[in-house]
């Protein structure tokens, strides 16, 4: 089965294109102000507009307030939104928009119950980092603690590369793969030559 990209981090409409001329499934753009990678609104509808079809945009937010999401997804019209903070069932259900749900694996003791809370997200993205902190910390954690009978799609984040994508791959049998850090020259600003090395490693 393909394994899906994600390359989260987006600030750049050149940066978009890049990613759907070398074939990546969707774009993250993050509305965190305390992220290096945070965008405005009206910086991200004009990247929204700039990506071709059957490229998905996704909006990342972090305990953001109900109105800020509302006003987001109005402005952009993102497809996909991804909680990466202690929002609550009910708060990551009120948007009339599908949504993935981040899950820090640093000191998580049950994923199961963890997945039945948000059992109507569309996925859920296990990182690296503590629970309810942000990712993009450039680490990973042990593959083999991913289980394999989860009923949501598993996205697959924390410290990815070109050099060791196939190998977390090969562990966890992800749906997709979500990258910000690993193709970047500075934060926010990706680099051609890394995002097509790490394309490289997913055609197997």
């Amino acid at each position: 089965m393909k394994t899906r990209v994600k390359i989260c981090g987006i600030t750049r409409i050149e940066d978009a294109q890049l990613c759907a001329d070398e074939g990546v499934d969707a774009i993250g753009l993050v509305f965190y102000d305390k992220s290096p990678r945070n965008i405005t609104a009206d910086k991200a509808a004009d990247i929204c507009r700039a990506l071709p079809a059957f490229v998905t945009s996704v909006g990342l937010f972090k305990d953001a307030d109900t109105n800020t999401v509302l006003q987001t997804i109005k402005t952009t019209g993102i497809d996909l939104l991804q909680f990466h903070g202690s929002e609550s069932l009910e708060f990551c259900e009120q948007f009339e928009r599908p949504y993935i749900k981040a899950v820090g694996m640093e000191g998580v003791k049950d994923i199961h119950a963890y997945a039945q809370k948000y059992r109507s997200a569309r996925g859920l993205l296990l990182d690296s980092h503590a629970p309810g902190d942000a990712g993009g910390t450039g680490k990973t954690f042990d593959w083999n603690e991913v289980p394999a009978d989860l009923k949501q799609a598993v996205i697959l984040a924390g410290g990815l590369n070109g050099d060791n994508v196939a190998q977390a791959i090969d562990i966890a049998k992800p749906y997709a793969v979500d990258i910000s850090s690993g193709v970047e020259r500075s934060p926010g600003i990706k680099d051609v030559d890394k995002i097509r090395h790490f394309m490289s490693q997913l055609m197997f």
